[in-house]
């Protein structure tokens, strides 16, 4: 019996798309949704970075391009590629979202969205014990998004890709048109009460 699903294919195949979809659908079937995913910010026709965004609309930054200056005033600096991960807010934006996820408010069930668990997520060790926190609490089904596994394998990916209570749907540019029916019905099974 599945109690997560997590969505995993190549950067750009649609993978964040298909979650705002099937949030849409959730919310409109009467389900709770909470969580944040991942958008990049264009400027110009080109990518400078990601913003974090929650469910309810509130939006910081992930990362962005470096812009050559290079500054961190004595910070630790992350950086995956050209990219410089702005980890204060990544954390004041998506870790209070975990501290609420395990108080059901009596409407029963709720999905809660991570997208993604990636590189860039995972230099917060708070993120990763919220997310493991998470998937071990029985009030929520995890709707998420995790890398394709190239170059060194990350714990936290491994781990749930290996759960025997997670779904995981391979999206490609053949089947990310088709395949929200049964991303939707694999979680209304998630959601049915256990007996």
């Amino acid at each position: 019996m599945f109690k997560h699903v997590f969505l995993t294919g190549p950067p750009g195949v649609g993978k964040t798309t298909l979650v705002q979809k099937a949030c849409e659908a959730l919310v409109s079937s009467g389900v709770g949704v909470e969580g944040f995913y991942t958008e990049e910010v264009r400027e110009g026709g080109r990518r400078v970075g990601f913003d974090v965004v929650t469910v309810t609309g509130e939006r910081g930054h992930l990362s962005r391009i470096r812009d050559g200056a290079g500054v961190s005033q004595g910070r630790r600096e992350y950086t995956v590629g050209q990219y410089v991960v702005d980890l204060p807010s990544f954390e004041n934006l998506a870790l209070p979202l975990f501290r609420n996820v395990g108080s059901a408010n009596g409407s029963g069930r709720k999905v809660f969205v991570i997208d993604e668990i990636g590189k860039m997520e995972l230099f917060s060790q708070s993120f990763i014990r919220a997310v493991r926190q998470t998937l071990d609490t029985s009030t929520c089904t995890i709707l998420g998004t995790i890398p394709i596994p190239k170059g060194k394998p990350l714990a936290l990916v491994e781990e749930v890709r290996s759960r025997r209570d997670v779904k995981v749907f391979t999206v490609s540019k053949e089947n990310r048109n088709v395949i929200l029916q049964e991303i939707l019905a694999t979680l209304q099974d998630c959601l049915k009460p256990s007996t």
